[in-house]
């Protein structure tokens, strides 16, 4: 899943507040004898971007070519700021400099892999009219050679209501997709944009829905939709996930493995849902790609980004695909299985009709995807099941079989095949490991020579299709 992105270069184009975090790092050993506080013996101290910058370097590790449009004080800070863009490879050349306009840096300390306290330094006073009318007679020139646009509000100033609503109507006027990180009480400058990613404190000050349930939830992120004018209505809900809501609602539960810090996690999330949306991709898939990318920036500490092959590796190890997505053909799940190998994952193949799925097939996938990072399911066509089985076989038709193996976490792909035999399947994937399920010998199964190693895995005594049909046929017989 998510392959194709790797190939993909949108361009997109971030409009907000720039700020520069700071990371003091330090261990603590004793109290203050001047205060109950901590004191840290500080060892190391590390800068980035952060804010509109956060989402930069978001897009940078998703391989999107962006561009920048903000303003920044005269100062050392914002001499820091420039030089980091530049050092990314990001123009500065649309950034605005007011004289006596303090950047804005945040600093953390922290100790022990753990945040202790945070200082901010900055100006959240508006831009000045001046800065304003610059960026909107620039925005015309500039947005015309971009796919999208983010803006990324952190209240800092930048983003002033005529600013955004001018930056909406000229990209609406050229067909260019604005998605916002929105902040305040007051959404009213957003109103036009394609999506906003508020959380569910800021919606509850925007709309006063405390989002209890999903009856809640439908009413706020209704509400949104309908207030602001927007194609996409969607709310990010932390552990929860993503909720959207266009003509219904749907939900996409988070997948998070370890939680170190949340700092720059919405920034992941915009960036992500920007990229997708830009590469051509549905509401559906770019919420699910966020998700991922979410999932795999709270695992680090500080404003971390993921790039292309971290989500795609998180997507595996914790199976976050659609049924739907695992069912691929040969010629689809030949270039996916090049790029895991390349990514030291192990690929297990088995086989079988699965006519019936009973607790024998699932004991038996289970314990085969215990073998390897990546089982990969040969099913046996209709046509072929009856090759093997006769021709009042199969009970299922091979996609309502397909769709149900797919549904199962521990499979993560499904491949149809017509012959009696999956030699053909063995012989394009080569797995690190052939399963077979029985009694077999080694030498007796079809494709080892093209695995790396071959297992048998017995079957549980007394469950299989065939016992299940004679069962149910001797009870229709019996009570009929």
């Amino acid at each position: 899943m998510f392959l194709d992105l790797k190939n993909k270069h949108p361009k997109i184009l971030v409009i907000g507040d720039l700020i520069l975090d700071e990371y003091l790092w330090g261990d603590t050993s004793r109290i203050s004898p001047e205060a109950p506080v901590q004191i840290v013996d500080i060892k190391n101290k590390t800068t980035s971007l952060g804010g509109a910058g956060n989402v930069v370097k978001n897009l940078i590790e998703l391989n999107a070519d962006v561009g920048l449009i903000s303003v920044t004080g005269n100062c050392d800070i914002a001499s820091d700021i420039k030089s980091m863009l530049n050092n990314l490879g990001i123009k500065t050349s649309h950034l605005i400099t007011e004289e006596n306009r303090q950047s804005s840096v945040k600093t953390r300390i922290i100790s022990s892999q753990q945040q202790v306290v945070r200082y901010d330094l900055e100006c959240k006073n508006d831009i000045s009219i001046e800065s304003e009318n610059k960026i909107i007679n620039l925005a015309p020139k500039v947005i015309k050679d971009f796919d999208l646009i983010i803006l990324s509000d952190y209240a800092k100033g930048v983003l002033t209501s005529k600013l955004v609503s001018s930056i909406i109507k000229i990209a609406k006027k050229l067909n260019v997709k604005v998605i916002a990180d929105p902040k305040g009480k007051d959404y009213s400058k957003y109103s036009g944009s394609y999506l906003l990613t508020p959380n569910k404190k800021e919606v509850y000050e925007v709309t006063n829905i405390q989002i209890t349930d999903d009856k809640s939830l439908l009413q706020a992120i209704k509400k949104l939709k309908n207030d602001l004018n927007l194609t996409v209505s969607l709310i990010t809900l932390s552990e929860k996930g993503i909720a959207t809501f266009d003509t219904k609602l749907r939900i996409y539960p988070a997948v998070v493995r370890n939680v170190f810090d949340v700092t720059g996690a919405g920034d992941t999330v915009i960036s992500a849902i920007g990229y997708c949306l830009a590469c051509g991709y549905s509401i559906d898939k770019s919420a699910i790609f966020a998700n991922l990318a979410a999932g795999v920036v709270v695992g680090k500490i500080g404003s971390a980004t993921a790039n292309i092959d971290e989500i795609i590796n998180y997507s595996y190890d914790h199976n976050f695909s659609s049924s739907q997505d695992k069912i691929k053909s040969l010629q689809e799940l030949v270039p996916i299985l090049g790029y895991l190998k390349k990514q030291q994952k192990t690929i297990v193949f088995t086989n079988g009709c699965f006519d019936l799925l009973h607790a024998g097939h699932i004991n038996y996938l289970e314990k085969a995807r215990e073998y390897g990072d990546v089982l990969i399911l040969g099913l046996n066509s209709d046509s072929s099941v009856k090759l093997l089985k006769g021709n009042k076989r199969p009970i299922i038709n091979e996609l309502d079989r397909a769709y149900l193996l797919s549904s199962l976490r521990f499979v993560d792909y499904v491949v149809i095949f017509n012959e009696e035999t999956p030699i053909n399947i063995i012989k394009s994937i080569s797995p690190n490991i052939l399963i077979k399920g029985g009694d077999y010998k080694k030498n007796e199964i079809i494709g080892s020579e093209f695995a790396d190693e071959t297992i048998v895995v017995p079957f549980i005594p007394g469950k299989s299709t065939s016992n299940i049909i004679k069962d149910i046929v001797d009870k229709y017989e019996n009570d009929y």
